[in-house]
């Protein structure tokens, strides 16, 4: 198996214990793991839609080590299956968001898939986030929130800003880290919109730290106080 042979298992308990992960880890790290998994799938092609989603998900569906979710998640984004990437991969990937539930699943999802589909189908794919934003699913939420983490200049910020605000109330870690992170690479194209926009909206707290991490403190304007966010 490709990814037992690029394991160090002396690895496989220090990052378990690190993802927090019930499911075992075998200890391939990401570099070795990736050129493993590129020689497999070389090897195997796969010739149509169909079959590369019904491969992705039973390699995610029967996965016994953590790696091997990696793998499929490598396999959604293997270049050859570029134009496999149509909104007929949305339940896929859906899927593996809501069952992952985890940051380290969730998150390369999130900004290369989910946002692929928004890119590429922004009528559609806008409304599903809207959705998504408006959800109980934190995974879900968060994922509407990061889905324009490599947009820069081509943010639909109204977008932005409508997946951040239902999750402004929520204390949950993932949910404030993913709001400062989306503002912070946000900010990397337009800071002033990004410092007007917390301070207008009374963000504070780590999804502030996070969004203003990179810009001056004395370009950052004290949040307002009595504001309805917090």
């Amino acid at each position: 198996m490709a990814l037992a042979d690029a394991a160090d298992p002396a690895k496989a308990q220090v990052m378990q214990a690190y993802m927090k992960s019930e499911m075992p880890f075998l200890g391939a790290q990401a570099m070795p793991r990736r050129a493993a998994l590129k020689r497999a799938f070389l090897e195997h092609p796969i010739e149509t839609a169909p079959e590369w989603r019904k491969a992705t998900l039973t390699l995610w569906r029967e996965a016994e080590y953590r790696e091997e979710r990696y793998a499929a998640i490598e396999l959604t984004g293997f270049r050859p299956y570029r134009g496999f990437q149509t909104l007929y991969a949305l339940p896929m990937y859906e899927e593996m968001i809501v069952s992952g539930a985890w940051w380290d699943y969730v998150d390369d999802l999130a900004v290369h898939r989910v946002g692929g589909l928004l890119a590429a189908f922004p009528d559609t794919m806008r409304s599903l986030m809207l959705d998504w934003a408006h959800g109980d699913d934190l995974w879900k939420r968060r994922t509407a929130i990061l889905s324009q983490n490599r947009f820069k200049a081509a943010t639909d910020t109204g977008l932005l800003y409508a997946c951040i605000e239902p999750s402004l109330s929520d204390n949950d870690f993932f949910a404030r880290k993913a709001i400062g992170w989306a503002l912070r690479e946000y900010a990397k194209t337009n800071p002033g919109e990004v410092v007007h926009y917390v301070d207008h909206m009374g963000i504070t707290g780590l999804s502030r730290r996070e969004a203003l991490r990179n810009i001056p403190a004395s370009e950052a304007r004290p949040t307002r106080r009595g504001s309805s966010a917090s």
